[in-house]
């Protein structure tokens, strides 16, 4: 192989392109949502109270979008998070696993004004995992025998019965993250990172939000938890308050 030169190649020019071709940042999470239909298929990230993208539902509760449904482990609580766009009645269903601690959900729920579908944990987290890898549906043994079960295939493998679960995706993933890069390559902190990594593989479009937003090229690549492939738009978050959502103390 003859090894050619080239005189006019001007590396540092060409990494300053590169960046600026994988610049994903956007404003603010007013812009990132700005696009988001009513009737629109959300993923939102977090585990309670704990990593959810505050930002992100504070802009879509000031745009007013409707009809939407929202795939996440909770609904968060009755003034905070998902609950907010609950009380504006801007949410049409719920895909969801645990939803104790909201009061306006139980009371949309029982008089029939929310559609709801509850999923146990796992099999939730594996459904969101199957549609980032692409996986139309997988067996599972969690929920037979219950109300999971019904209108779902049955099969025995080794003589135990198991559901046929079917991948979940989302026209937006919304996701938050402790740090990230303008190429959207994200890292979660602690238990923060729960649903969210595998929501931003199960988007067509993944809207990332992060405390600290550093130029490419910053984070240590054996650290990041989600490539920036997987991201479209990325934004710089603010006044997160990081609500505990049960605080139980000792009496002295």
């Amino acid at each position: 192989m003859v090894r050619q030169n080239y005189p006019n190649f001007d590396l540092p020019h060409t990494n300053a392109i590169l960046k600026s071709m994988i610049d994903k940042t956007v404003r603010d999470a007013d812009q990132a949502t700005a696009d988001i239909p009513d009737g629109a298929t959300l993923m939102l990230g977090g585990f309670g109270l704990c990593g959810i993208p505050e930002n992100s539902i504070s802009a879509l509760l000031r745009r007013g979008t409707r009809d939407l449904t929202c795939i996440s482990n909770n609904a968060g609580v009755d003034d905070f998070g998902l609950g907010l766009l609950l009380q504006n009645r801007q949410i049409k269903k719920m895909i969801s696993s645990y939803v104790g601690e909201n009061a306006e959900f139980e009371r949309q729920l029982l008089a029939g004004e929310l559609e709801v579908e509850l999923i146990p944990q796992g099999t939730l987290a594996e459904r969101i995992r199957a549609g980032g890898a692409g996986i139309p549906a997988f067996f599972t043994p969690a929920g037979y025998g219950t109300e999971v079960a019904d209108g779902k295939e049955v099969r025995a493998f080794d003589g135990m019965h198991y559901l046929m679960e079917r991948w979940l995706k989302a026209d937006f993933a919304i996701v938050k993250a402790w740090k990230g890069d303008t190429a959207g390559n994200l890292i979660y902190r602690g238990t923060a990172r729960n649903f969210n990594p595998m929501m931003a593989t199960a988007g067509k479009i993944t809207i990332a939000e992060v405390e600290e937003l550093v130029p490419f090229g910053q984070l240590n690549p054996n650290q990041v938890h989600t490539p920036g492939v997987y991201v479209q738009r990325i934004f710089q978050g603010k006044d997160y308050e990081k609500r505990v959502e049960q605080r139980t103390i000792r009496k002295i």
